[in-house]
């Protein structure tokens, strides 16, 4: 009798951690942040402050976005600050993440048609290993720059919780907006065009 009520219990648990698991997939799925329009005004009228280096390094719309340094999966050393003076789009992903395959082929149609650069940060600790990165690259025909975060470092310096999570950086490396959850071609145009 005692077993019966462990397996019970024990199948019990089972089937409420793959239902939340499932749950929260998709709600990160269906989640984004959109930037309020008074911010992005705000934002827009700052723009004097912040090339003059009085904004503050930060997370939010309005910050300067934080710097970091990582490797491709080619071996090349990319630095965000290089790119100061381009638009940015900055998702973190992973191959087992049901969103992230989902935006993937828009991610690579809105770098193909805009004037973008995409920084797709993989969360590489969390992958089986580097085979699976390169052969989900293959198999979508990515052709924009894949980092790796090794060692989560930068998905911990940007407060990663759910993935995919993107951000948009202007110009002048501010935020302008940022996501959680998987966006579509159509709104990643639609936040590419509002930056300045």
């Amino acid at each position: 009798m005692k077993k019966w009520i462990f397996a019970i219990i024990v199948v019990g648990m089972i089937g409420w951690a793959l239902y939340d698991f499932i749950d929260s997939s998709r709600q990160s799925a269906d989640e984004f942040v959109p930037v309020e329009e008074d911010v992005r005004e705000q934002l827009n009228t700052e723009e004097s402050d912040i090339t003059s280096g009085e904004s503050e390094v930060g997370l939010e719309v309005g910050n300067i976005a934080p710097d970091f340094e990582l490797q491709t999966l080619n071996g090349e050393t990319v630095k965000l600050s290089d790119y100061r003076g381009e638009k940015v789009m900055i998702n973190f992903w992973a191959t087992w993440c049901p969103p992230c395959r989902a935006e993937m082929p828009d991610m690579e149609e809105f770098y193909q048609d805009k004037d973008i650069v995409i920084l797709a940060v993989n969360l590489t600790e969390t992958e089986n290993n580097l085979q699976q990165v390169e052969d989900f690259i293959n198999e979508h025909g990515l052709t924009f720059p894949i980092l790796l975060d090794e060692e989560i470092e930068v998905a911990e310096q940007y407060m990663i919780q759910p993935i995919p999570t993107s951000y948009m950086i202007n110009s002048n490396g501010v935020v302008s907006f940022k996501a959680f959850g998987s966006l579509n071609y159509d709104f990643m145009v639609q936040e590419f065009e509002k930056m300045e």
